[in-house]
């Protein structure tokens, strides 16, 4: 490694200022470090972590070469790359200077050398992958996303109602079994892929959580199905940028799982950010290949395809071109704006039918959400929504204390027609009978004004279990407490009300579980705020300056010193003026060597080259030498 990092000091130390600076702003990673000189540089770029993320942006081409390189061991010269590869110097010499303008490939010489190459160590492409041709572009034309928006914001409020009414199973570590996705997908009937999709959106948005191994709602969640369709539309939509999940449709793999690094995040920005809003793609095959090959570190088929079917699905794109809402996400505009502008308003009516269901087409309001709930059960939730009506949801909405002329009235309200005689009938018969038979949590009593039914209720067989006796004959006792028997009641084919020790109706509720959210994941921010272009410049001009102590560059002698000075503490300022006047100069001066633990050897040396450190020099025996101006001991003029 030090070997390989004086080459690339080296080839540093020939470039010009602007040749450095278009290396720090492909690599601005390193130049947010502390750089004193080019051997610093040299040093960060040869690092892996930022080798990894500087190969991460070649496209297929330059990495074809990168790869013949580090293939042919630093032996090999334009030619035998271009045999290797089988292609022209013109497509070589595109290809090099990508990876020179990233310090990852370099001449030394007639030779090619590289780094220590992450991704294209050994490999051996056998051919150069030309350019695919340019995807094919027309205008964009008017397509209105909003139903496959309007599809996915109704998905999702499907799956909350799934995991609040039925179990969804999560493991022990908080994913979701391949298996278990897949039973939930023929539950509500979508494939996999969508359904993973809907997944990891609510799980981003804070909808729904895991509590002991299972998926539920989160308190966010209500709050989400209780607003608008914009609002609903928005919440997911800031969501998808911030999923680390990359979809790979070939693999099955469990869902709400925290990956690491950030690949799901670049691949769809990078995806998000090839889309125009005046311009749209005629094939999505076309601008696939084309993203493949130039960042294949990122795009591959399958998952590229999938992250644009995200964005159709979203409302971000359409008929191959963004959408007010998709220019809105890539340029960080107002996503709640663009996200109102698209969805239609909320239905406010259902249509009431004689077999006793409400049909709501689109996404239902929150008002005629809540009034088909307190009447009805929701019983399909696929492309329109019904709710169905019968005894049991009629008394659950007479047990809060309303008439069978308030529920009527409420079901009018948000009725497209006339309700059907039918569905009066019900909540008129459910109430005649509603409040005949009550409740006394002593322990409790049963009271009615019907002395018969009471008897028919002593005799019953299967009311045995609540041990009934009588107290008057009006009055029953049973031994269960009034929860149970109230139950009990109602399995028997009965419709009785609860009653406190006032004689007031008990409004029966069921608390509901909810999960906590997993808390919003945010990119992780650098420590030290990144260069800029001057700040870059700036610090490419100081490394060459300073690295260049030849006559006609202001004081030699003095630029010289201070870079001595910075490598080596131990030699006394007069040491080191001598030493750089020798450097400068060309002449001969007597040194000092540390070459190893308390042994030193003394030299008579011209300095010919200084770099990075290393002191290059010929020797009065006649031999070249190189000598790391950190060892050196001593320096005086020569005897």
């Amino acid at each position: 490694m030090p070997r390989r990092i004086n080459a690339l000091a080296t080839w540093l130390h020939q470039l010009e200022p602007d040749e450095v600076t278009a290396i720090l702003v492909h690599r601005r990673d390193v130049a947010d470090r502390f750089i004193r000189t080019l051997k610093d540089l040299a040093t960060q770029l040869t690092d892996a972590d930022s080798v990894r993320a500087a190969e991460d942006t070649l496209d297929q081409g330059a990495l074809d070469v990168l790869g013949a390189i580090v293939a042919q061991g630093g032996s090999g010269t334009v030619d035998t790359v271009c045999a290797e590869l089988r292609c022209t110097t013109a497509g070589f010499e595109r290809a090099f200077a990508e990876l020179g303008r990233r310090a990852l490939a370099w001449p030394e010489g007639p030779r090619l050398v590289a780094v220590n190459s992450v991704r294209a160590s050994g490999a051996a492409t056998g051919r150069l992958t030309p350019r695919p041709q340019a995807p094919a572009k027309r205008t964009a034309p008017e397509i209105s996303p909003v139903v496959p928006a309007m599809s996915t914001v109704d998905g999702v409020a499907r799956l909350l109602a799934y995991c609040d009414q039925d179990n969804f199973d999560a493991r022990y570590t908080g994913g979701v079994a391949t298996v278990e996705i897949r039973r939930v997908a023929r539950a509500l009937r979508v494939a996999d892929g969508v359904l993973r999709l809907w997944l990891e959106l609510a799980a981003e948005a804070q909808l729904v959580g895991v509590d002991r191994s299972r998926l539920l709602p989160t308190r966010q969640g209500d709050d989400w199905l209780a607003a608008r369709p914009g609002a609903r539309l928005a919440a997911l939509v800031n969501a998808w940028p911030r999923m680390d999940w990359r979809p790979e449709p070939d693999q099955a793999r469990a869902a709400l799982r925290d990956y690491t690094g950030s690949a799901g995040l670049v691949l769809r920005r990078s995806a998000l950010e090839s889309f125009s809003a005046h311009e749209a793609f005629l094939d999505m095959g076309e601008l696939v290949a084309q993203l493949v090959w130039e960042r294949p570190a990122v795009h591959d088929e399958r998952a590229t395809a999938a992250v644009i079917g995200e964005m159709e699905s979203l409302g971000l794109m359409a008929g191959g071109a963004l959408t007010p809402l998709g220019v809105a996400v890539r340029e960080n505009g107002d996503v709640e704006a663009a996200a109102a502008l698209l969805m239609p308003p909320a239905t406010e009516r259902a249509l009431f039918q004689t077999d006793m269901t409400a049909v709501v087409t689109g996404l239902p309001s929150p008002e005629l959400s809540a009034t088909l709930d307190l009447v009805a059960d929701l019983e399909d939730n696929d492309t329109a929504r019904v709710w169905r009506l019968s005894a049991g949801s009629v008394r659950r909405a007479l047990d809060t204390g309303l008439s069978a002329q308030d529920v009527l009235a409420r079901l009018a309200a948000v009725a497209e027609a006339p309700l059907p005689q039918v569905v009066e009938h019900q909540v008129r018969d459910v109430a005649r009978r509603h409040g005949q038979l009550t409740v006394t949590d002593v322990a409790s009593c049963l009271r009615a004004t019907d002395s018969a039914l009471l008897q028919e209720i002593a005799r019953s067989k299967r009311l045995a279990p609540l041990e009934l006796r009588f107290l008057a004959p009006t009055v029953l006792a049973s031994g269960k407490p009034m929860a149970e028997t109230l139950a009990a009641l109602r399995r028997a084919g009965y419709a009785p009300t609860g009653l406190d020790a006032g004689d007031q109706s008990i409004v029966e509720s069921v608390e509901r579980r909810r999960a906590p959210a997993r808390g919003e994941r945010r990119p992780e921010s650098w420590w030290r705020t990144e260069l800029d272009d001057l700040e870059l410049t700036q610090l490419a001009v100081r490394l060459v300056e300073q690295e260049r102590p030849t006559v006609g560059r202001g004081a030699p002698r003095a630029g010289a010193a201070r870079m001595l000075r910075d490598q080596n503490v131990v030699l006394c300022d007069e040491e080191v003026l001598v030493l750089a006047s020798a450097l400068v100069d060309g002449q001969r001066v007597a040194i000092e060597y540390a070459s190893g633990p308390r042994e030193l050897e003394s030299h008579v040396i011209i300095p010919t080259k200084h770099l990075e450190g290393v002191l290059s020099a010929d020797c009065a025996d006649g031999t070249s030498r190189e000598f790391d101006i950190g060892h050196v001991r001593k320096v005086a003029l020569p005897e």
